[in-house]
C-alpha cells in the first residue's frame, strides 16, 4: 500500500513525502522524538532530523483541492 506520510519538524517545517510504501512510515513513526529521524528512500538514507508527530494519508493528495 503507497501513500502520503506528513511530518511535523522540530523546526516548525512540515515535510510531504509522497508516494511511498506504508513500511517506510511506520520507520518514520517508530523514530518521532528521536533527534536523528532517518530511512531509505530510493536507494537513498535521509535524514529528517526530529520528527514529532507524522502522519499517513492513504493514496495521493489532491493538491488542487486547496490543502
Amino acid at each position: 500500500m503507497k501513500g502520503t506520510a506528513i511530518l511535523f519538524q522540530a523546526d516548525q517545517s512540515v515535510t510531504f513525502i509522497e508516494d511511498i510504501e506504508h513500511s517506510v512510515y511506520e520507520e518514520i513513526k517508530s523514530q518521532c522524538g528521536c533527534e536523528h529521524c532517518n530511512c531509505k528512500i530510493e536507494n537513498k538514507i535521509v535524514d529528517f532530523g526530529t520528527v514529532s508527530p507524522v502522519f499517513w494519508h492513504e493514496d495521493e493528495i489532491d493538491w488542487d483541492y486547496g490543502y
